[in-house]
């Protein structure tokens, strides 16, 4: 293991985890926190072809017109009287969009959950709507704030996902709820508004209140159930950069928006390339899980298999993707893991993890800060082709792992916290002098750079489940504590500063203490909490992230 290398950054599209159109140097840091007049155009993704580190870039427009695949309708055949005596056929029934409900595969989540959120809110990510309520804004939370738009008792939202810059929340009363940016059909409705504008002197307009923000994007709202069969119960749902899908109960997946790689859109499959409303994928069945990263998604059916689909180029999607022939990316398919063995699987944004019943964690993707592991870290270029077994874990029964931009997390069934990965911006929670030297790379100017080897938080323990930001974590321990470290410039880490985390830190302000806070999940440059409303009984055992 060399002593010293420069981590150089792989092509990769930038995503609304990392936004920037600078290119920079591996070993800058992530930018510190824009001023006023920029903040919110820092949350956008340009088309650079490296991962950022979080600088500044203007809001994008959508790039090309959505397409919406064409619906189908077929006249019912109506049969023709003959002279012989012979019993009419049974007319053929008229073909819809719609599918018959198949057999259950999953179990619908049903416990009422409370939803705490913090941040960047300045695109409408964080779901408070466009004006300030009892005096607060909806942008710039600096620490969890109880969202009303999501309540539990008049909402109930039930699961819950975040991409870079939007989210997606499942109800008990099986609504799709979604909020934050529409570029590109992310949240599968119509977002148009004709408001927003100042005048000309600069002023604001008549209601103080009123941040300018879309109310159409900013406000959770349903998406229209047309597109779905009648009677379809969901259980999931997950978020891209630039999409969103959800899981059915009998194993059944729709999805809409769009994938984006390093040239811009890239499509949302081989004919659309922007889906606007919920379309149905048909090659998808029997799925029992789902997991997004920045442009790919992964998808586990009964059986223990995975297939992968979206953009490939940082070998996301454990396979090779040619570039003449891109575009076949965007169909589902699998990839070299153990067949029917595989019972989790996770994403970092360009890279993805599988775990399976052996208690043995797969990784493939992107891996120049070793987000994988040693394997070609601090390498120009370098990716994992095909899913390999992460050595480094084999001692540790993995029950959880999540990844960001260039770092990972992951639990074990002992509540042991693990990080590797990318290092100045302190996403795996370490002091620097704490770093074991063996285990690091380092830059040209002798700073710590990666961490190759997963490695133990100490002084941590009962962990029950991760999450990964762009560059800052989260764990949550089984008594309902939260814990949050790394970059910080957002709010995005829930600790009331700008500063970087150095450490795990507990969460604790007046709207989650003494509450039991279950499940955390990041986005770009925001976050969310989530915790069990009182009152509420806990069901299926399902965590109200990411179906976890």
């Amino acid at each position: 293991m060399p002593a010293r290398a420069k981590a150089a950054a792989t092509k990769a599209p930038t995503t609304k985890k990392a936004a920037g159109t600078t290119t920079v140097k591996p070993s800058a840091k992530p930018s510190a926190k824009p001023s006023a007049k920029t903040a919110k155009a820092v949350k956008k993704p340009s088309d650079a072809k490296q991962p950022s580190n979080g600088v500044a870039s203007k809001k994008r427009k959508a790039d090309d017109e959505a397409t919406p695949e064409p619906e189908v309708h077929a006249e019912a055949r109506k049969v023709k009287k003959t002279k012989t005596a012979v019993a009419p056929a049974k007319p053929r029934a008229k073909k819809t969009t719609h599918v018959e409900i198949g057999k259950r595969v999953n179990d619908v989540p049903s416990q009422a959950l409370d939803i705490y959120v913090f941040g960047e809110g300045s695109s409408g990510e964080l779901g408070l709507g466009s004006k300030r309520v009892n005096g607060k804004k909806p942008i710039d939370v600096k620490r969890p704030r109880l969202n009303d738009n999501l309540s539990a008792k008049s909402v109930g939202v039930v699961q819950i996902a975040c991409g870079g810059m939007h989210a997606v929340a499942l109800t008990r009363d099986d609504k799709i709820l979604t909020w934050g940016v529409n570029d590109q059909g992310a949240l599968g409705r119509d977002t148009n508004w004709d408001g927003g504008f100042r005048d000309m002197d600069g002023s604001e307009s008549e209601d103080e209140d009123d941040t300018g923000i879309n109310p159409n994007e900013s406000t959770p709202r349903a998406v229209s159930d047309e597109a779905f069969a009648p009677g379809t119960r969901f259980v999931q749902v997950v978020a891209s950069d630039s999409a969103s899908f959800a899981l059915t109960e009998d194993g059944r997946v729709y999805g809409w928006g769009t994938f984006r790689s390093s040239d811009g859109i890239l499509g949302f499959t081989e004919s659309i390339k922007v889906q606007p409303t919920p379309v149905l994928l048909p090659s998808l069945k029997n799925i029992k899980a789902l997991a997004a990263g920045s442009n790919h998604v992964l998808a586990l059916d009964h059986k223990g298999n995975v297939v992968a689909w979206g953009c490939g180029q940082q070998n996301q999607l454990g396979r090779r993707i040619i570039e003449r022939n891109k575009m076949s990316s965007l169909v589902p398919q699998g990839m070299g893991l153990p067949r029917g063995k595989i019972i989790k699987i996770a994403c970092g944004s360009y890279h993805s993890f599988a775990l399976d019943k052996d208690g043995r964690v797969w990784g493939w993707g992107l891996n120049n800060f070793g987000e994988i592991g040693s394997q070609g870290a601090g390498e120009d270029d370098a990716v994992i082709l095909k899913p390999i077994k992460i050595t480094h874990l084999e001692d540790y029964n993995i029950t959880d792992i999540d990844g960001g931009v260039h770092h990972s997390l992951a639990c074990s069934d002992n509540g042991e916290l693990l990080a590797w990965g990318r290092v100045d911006g302190y996403q795996v929670g370490f002091e620097f002098d704490d770093l074991d030297k063996d285990n690091i790379i380092f830059d040209e100017r002798n700073n710590p750079r990666i961490l190759v080897k997963p490695t133990r938080l100490q002084g941590i323990s009962k962990i029950s489940s991760v999450a990964a930001g762009t560059d800052n974590s989260f764990a949550v321990s089984r008594d309902g504590k939260v814990y949050s470290w790394g970059f910080s410039a957002n709010y995005q880490t829930g600790q009331g500063t700008i500063d970087d985390i150095h450490t795990p830190t507990v969460i604790d302000n007046t709207a989650i203490r003494d509450k039991h806070i279950i499940a955390a999940a990041a986005g770009g440059q925001f976050s969310i909490l989530v915790g069990v409303a009182e009152g509420a009984p806990k069901t299926n055992g399902v965590n109200g992230v990411n179906g976890a």
